[in-house]
């Protein structure tokens, strides 16, 4: 088990990030939405370094916006893998790319 003392202290950034962000209930598709990107971010690196990078990735990620998200094609993940401001791992963008047509399959199943 994780003590929590630990990793939560590690850094300010990471100090402020449990106190805002975790054990709250969110019910904002567009900030779930957002989770759910920086989460997969996260696979294999600290939360803290997606946090460090979470500002200049809303930027490049269109604020995270489901609807211009699905829109990216090769030439915009190329443009992606030469930003130094993300984590430019291919995988991990065409995961966003991906993870956002799912949730629009599970929007339209909302609807129904």
């Amino acid at each position: 088990m994780i003590d929590r003392g630990y990793w939560a202290n590690s850094s300010k950034l990471m100090m402020k990030s449990p106190n805002q962000e975790c054990g709250k209930p969110l019910h904002d598709d567009r900030r779930l939405f957002e989770m759910l990107i920086l989460e997969g971010k996260s696979c294999g690196l600290s939360w803290e370094i997606v946090l460090k990078k979470r500002d200049h990735m809303r930027k490049v990620f269109d604020n995270f916006d489901p609807e211009m998200l699905v829109k990216y094609n090769d030439e915009k993940i190329e443009e992606l893998m030469q930003d130094a401001g993300i984590i430019r791992h291919r995988a991990k963008i065409e995961a966003v790319i991906s993870n956002t047509k799912a949730y629009f399959e599970v929007k339209k199943l909302q609807c129904l």
